[in-house]
């Protein structure tokens, strides 16, 4: 199947992380969304500050809803760092360095207004050493937090995505400290990524 070049694809997955396809990113997500491939980050100042950010309201995703610095697709073919690289420079305007895999095979579903994401999801953390310029058609706005402070505020309650609640309580479990948290083997990304 041929795309026009503005069309973005994902990557279609068998359960097991195998690449079985593509498909318009507009067309998958629906009531009966398929497994497919994805990424989250989270992005950290030279304070060690985390970057959160809200979705933009008109998004056909969960709009308006807070999570992490940064989630996307990897398009077909491409690695994963440089799909996290491209998303942080077209939605925040970042440039990211120190890019580590953390947790190499999340994977979630959640469902929001009838629209259900199934993704298997390699979570990321990097480095950012400037100020986001939030897309207005990505983003609605950011803000910077300490990460004891949001893992404290998610623990309570703070509203925030299904997948960054999830990665929050795995990434916690590896450290107080994102910065001491272990490098994953990238062998352990689904086979898609490989």
């Amino acid at each position: 199947m041929t795309a026009p070049a503005e069309e973005e694809l994902v990557v279609l997955l068998s359960e097991d992380g195998q690449r079985i396809g593509v498909a318009p990113k507009a067309s998958v997500h629906g009531a009966h969304t398929p497994l497919h491939l994805a990424f989250s980050a989270y992005l950290f100042d030279g304070q060690g500050r985390l970057l959160l950010t809200r979705r933009a309201l008109d998004k056909a995703t969960f709009p308006g809803v807070w999570t992490n610095s940064v989630c996307g697709h990897p398009a077909p073919g491409e690695r994963l760092v440089d799909a996290v690289r491209r998303r942080a420079a077209d939605e925040l305007g970042l440039r990211v360095t120190g890019l580590r895999l953390v947790l190499p095979r999340f994977a979630y579903r959640a469902e929001m207004d009838g629209i259900v994401e199934r993704e298997l999801c390699p979570v990321l953390v990097g480095r950012v050493d400037e100020q986001p310029r939030p897309d207005p058609t990505e983003v609605a706005a950011a803000e910077w937090l300490e990460w004891p402070t949001f893992v404290r505020q998610v623990r309570d309650g703070r509203a925030i995505s299904v997948w960054c609640r999830q990665q929050v309580e795995q990434l916690d479990r590896l450290g107080p400290r994102p910065e001491d948290w272990p490098t994953a083997d990238v062998g352990l990304l689904p086979p898609a990524l490989a």
